[in-house]
């Protein structure tokens, strides 16, 4: 009985408690991730090149990771893999900040993103296992806007404590985030997670693994979609606007902070009142709107390029590129988590979170690279302009993701049939 009345109103002490693990762990997050670079570059003084394949290994642990983590979902549930995950990461975060030179840091930085991705599809499964249909809308943004906030806190309260000139401080900021894993394995990791749906017996002969994934045609358009989003938008967020900002425009670093932070006072204040707005839309309508506001983000980018020698107007615009990226992904945030959950088979669910964070994390990955790329050689034209034709293939992508959709994953109304009443019968009269 319990569980029936879980499956059908979500179940909602779990899902606080997933929640906050979600936003101690962004918090974690958020304390260290905007001082990696710093950390190998000048603190430990190994140079760029260092850093540069910190950054890579740290990718790359997703690609060695996610295949097993999805297999392992599946196969044993969420909890294990997220308290293995959250080991992982608190292990790794704890080397890197001890670590004093280059084979250390790769090891503890593999380690360390491991951990993470190992974390991200668990997550996701139990706030599918603990949300239902109607709720899991809310139940993704809300996460996302936690996630958000609880970085912009961590950066914020870690940038109080960073000190270049003191290698100790950077130590007490690693050994603060691998304590803030352990924290998630201890909120959420013991949290009553709800038994996934029984699995019907014509289901259970289907393909399994990856298989499965790459034989559902929605889902690998879907993942094509997605990588194009991770790769235009957060693959370009802190490094190829960043640099074009820094670099080509000549914003100051508070101000590109400063920008940073309207982005994320964007989604905390617009997210609910996007969760409400898609909720009476298609998904792939609203993830079109994403790409024409991220569309309005890169003209707003040309013309910071345009005036960059006013620097007032200047300043002006690059803070509103962050500030429309952020109404873009309030838009984006109660859609695609939820395709996922309803593309996937219920005896899938963590093979296809697994499959989304991997086209997530590959994105990301290579976004950065490009993007600096063609700022960095001078182009940066040409830079705006291959965002700009990313973004109208995200939003023609978008559209036709509509045909390979059920109504019910797309968020669509049924269409009302009209009963139109029947005429009266006359009744023939003859006359006498």
């Amino acid at each position: 009985m319990k569980q029936q009345r879980q499956r059908r109103h979500g179940a909602g002490g779990p899902l606080r408690r997933v929640q906050i693990g979600n936003a101690l762990s962004a918090f974690g997050s958020g304390f260290t991730m905007p001082y990696m670079f710093v950390y190998v570059d000048q603190v430990r003084g190994l140079g760029s090149p260092a850093a540069g394949m910190v950054f890579t290994v740290f990718a790359l642990a997703a690609l060695a990771v996610l295949p097993l983590t999805g297999r392992g979902i599946d196969r044993y549930g969420p909890r294990p893999v997220l308290l293995a995950g959250a080991a992982i990461a608190a292990t790794g975060a704890f080397a890197f900040g001890h670590a004093t030179g280059t084979p250390g840091l790769l090891v503890s930085s593999f380690l360390f993103g491991a951990g993470v991705t190992t974390c991200q599809p668990a997550l996701a499964t139990m706030i599918v296992r603990c949300s239902t249909k109607a709720t899991r809308s809310h139940a993704f943004a809300l996460q996302f806007t936690l996630v958000n906030l609880g970085m912009g806190i961590g950066a914020l309260v870690g940038g109080q404590i960073v000190d270049v000139a003191d290698p100790a401080s950077l130590t007490r900021l690693f050994t603060i985030e691998a304590a803030t894993f352990l924290g998630l394995a201890l909120v959420t990791g013991s949290a009553r997670i709800p038994a996934a749906p029984p699995v019907l017996l014509q289901d259970a002969n289907g393909p399994s693994g990856l298989r499965a994934l790459v034989a559902d045609k929605a889902m690998l358009k879907l993942c094509l979609l997605a990588g194009l989003i991770f790769f235009t938008c957060y693959g370009q967020f802190e490094s190829g606007v960043a640099a074009f900002a820094t670099d080509t425009v000549g914003t100051a670093p508070s101000t590109l902070g400063l920008a940073i932070g309207a982005n994320a006072l964007t989604i905390v204040v617009l997210q609910m009142f996007m969760v409400r707005i898609t909720a009476r839309r298609r998904r792939t309508t609203a993830m079109a709107a994403a790409g024409v506001v991220w569309l309005g983000a890169w003209a707003m980018a040309l013309v910071a390029g345009l005036i960059r020698t006013e620097t007032m107007a200047a300043t002006v615009a690059i803070i509103s590129i962050y500030a429309l990226f952020g109404v873009g992904e309030s838009l984006l945030a109660p859609t695609l988590g939820p395709i996922v959950a309803d593309l996937a088979p219920a005896r899938l669910l963590g093979t296809y979170n697994a499959g989304y964070a991997l086209v997530k994390q590959i994105a990301i990955a290579v976004g950065p690279a490009v993007g600096v790329l063609l700022v960095g050689s001078g182009t940066w034209p040409l830079y705006l302009a291959a965002m700009a034709l990313c973004t109208l293939l995200i939003v023609t992508l978008s559209l036709r993701l509509r045909a390979h959709l059920t109504p019910a994953q797309d968020n669509a109304r049924p269409v009302a049939t009209v009963v139109r009443p029947a005429a009266p019968v006359r009744e023939l009269q003859t006359a006498a």
